[in-house]
Order: C-alpha cells, then structure tokens, then sequence
C-alpha cells in the first residue's frame, strides 16, 4: 500500500497547545494521524500549525510547505485570530481560505475543515464587547461553512454543542483543549473521515493518559502566561473593540441593533459573491442574526 501523507494547518488549536507530550505539543491532528490508515499502511504526518497564526499566515507560509509535501488529505482549521485583529476583513479572510481550497483541489487533495466557538466566550467580556467578536466568528463560520461545501470538504461542526461547556475538555489555560478535549475533537473528525471513505484505522482513544490540570494550575496560568496573552492581543483589538462596542451602544440605544447583524450578513455574501464558485452542493448558512447566547465555556484556536 501507498504511505497516506496528511498535513495539518492552522493554529494553536492545531499544533497541540494544551496537550504536551515529551515537552512537546501533540494535539488532535497528531492524534487523528494515528487512526488514518489500516494496519499495514504507514501514515506521513507533517504538522504545519503556528500558534496564532491567521487565515494570510497559512496561505503565504504554510500552504507552500504543504503542498511541496504533498499530501493526501490536509485539515485547515483557522480563523480565530483574525478575528481578535484590529485588520478583521470577512473579504479578505473568505479569499485566502478559497485560494487554499483551491489549491488543494487542482492537486486532488481531500480537505478537512472545521467553525469553531465564538473568542468572546473565552474572554469572558460583557455584551457590548462580546456582540461585535461572536459577529465576526459566525461570519467566519459562515465563510468557512458555504466554501467547504463548494469545493467538497469534509467539515467537522465545532462551534457549538455541550463540549464547549465541558471544563473536563479544556486545558489549565481555558484557552485550549486538554488532552482529552484533543481527542475528542481528534474522534469526532476521524468519524467524519472514515465516513467518506478516508479513514482506515482504528478510532483515536477517549480517555486521556494523563490526568487532568488541576485548580491551581489554572490560577497559576492566569496569573502568569493568561495576562501576558491578554496584554498582547488587547494591544491591537481593544481600541478597535471599543469602537465596534461604542456603534454597538448607539445602535442598541436606537433599537436599531438589526442593522449590525444584516450588515454583517451582506458582508458574508458579497465575501463570497467574490471569490470562485465551483460546482458543488449547498449548504444551509448560519443565521448571523441568532443573538450572542450566554458563555460558558472557552472557545478553540486562540
């Protein structure tokens, strides 16, 4: 049998940050790579992820690596942290994701793709914040939903459900998955892909080989590392965000907060009114206009 080569893309959510093994990140993609191919089939897995790497990252960087491997199935899962920018551009996020599909269709490549949970839950911020940045991760998901569908991927939905709630799925730094949320998340796409014929080997196990961080590995997070991370995007959201929360306060004043979801909406459709429009078959879009729900748990990708 030919070696199955998969490459993974993305961000922190993909390199493994949450889940470190031998002083290094794992994570579900690692996982995943286990349980692609029946026994007597090796398996090649290149994982091409950078913590906080955004939708322009992983076309100009990590793309060209990939496809000089040239891989047999790829997952590009992205779009967090162009969210927490003060540059956010739905356009521009929608076009490199479809030129990345792109590619990887002209080479016959099967791609993974996956939303996932609005930042806003993560950061805990009161609803004039929190409006604009779960705005902004459904039209992502919007984009990513509507383009996985035109150019034929297997898409994993991740961006809501009793996971995101389950602290027994979150690393210390609520941030990121623990291990056993990896392996959640790594169980639930390798069903997808034996589905469509793309997974062979056994599924990636459920229960973790470490325990869980405690309580006071958490504090310890946030009192050191949490801050630093916090301090580092608020550098180049928070002015931005106040803006967004500012026209969300005066809009709510006038009852005129509608205008902000279907302005978001037509963003999403000119977005990708623009980019290719191969053959393939539709997919419902999300609603952007569903109201931000209240926030339990921690979102994935940071």
């Amino acid at each position: 049998m030919n070696t199955l080569r998969y490459a993974a893309l993305g961000d922190s959510l993909t390199e493994g940050v949450g889940d470190p093994v031998g002083g290094a990140w794992r994570g579900w993609a690692a996982l995943l790579a286990e349980g692609l191919a029946p026994a007597g089939q090796d398996v090649a897995f290149r994982n091409f992820a950078v913590s906080g790497a955004r939708t322009g990252d992983v076309l100009d960087r990590q793309l060209p690596a990939a496809l000089a491997f040239a891989p047999d199935l790829a997952s590009v899962i992205v779009g967090v942290n162009d969210t927490l920018r003060c540059t956010f551009d739905i356009h521009a996020v929608a076009a490199r994701l479809d030129a990345v599909h792109a590619a990887f269709g002209e080479r016959g490549t099967v791609v993974l793709t996956a939303c996932l949970p609005d930042p806003g839950a993560l950061l805990g911020l009161p609803g004039a914040l929190a409006r604009p940045l779960a705005r902004r991760q459904r039209a992502v998901n919007a984009v990513v939903h509507a383009l996985s569908a035109r150019h034929g991927a297997v898409h994993l939905h991740a961006c809501d459900g009793g996971w995101v709630a389950d602290r027994a799925l979150w690393s210390a730094d609520r941030l990121h998955p623990g291990e056993r949320g990896h392996r959640f998340l790594a169980a639930r796409a390798h069903a997808l892909l034996a589905s469509a014929g793309v997974a062979g080997g056994p599924a990636p196990a459920a229960e973790p080989e470490r325990p869980a961080p405690s309580r006071a590995a958490g504090w310890w997070w946030l009192a050191t590392a949490g801050t630093g991370w916090v301090a580092r995007r608020c550098t180049d959201l928070l002015p931005n965000l106040l803006a967004l929360a500012a026209d969300e306060v005066r809009h709510g004043l006038r009852g005129t907060g509608a205008r902000l979801d279907l302005r978001a909406s037509a963003a999403v459709a000119a977005a990708l009114s623009s980019v290719t429009v191969p053959q393939a078959p539709s997919v419902p879009m999300p609603d952007l206009s569903v109201p931000v729900s209240a926030r339990r748990g921690p979102a994935a990708g940071a």
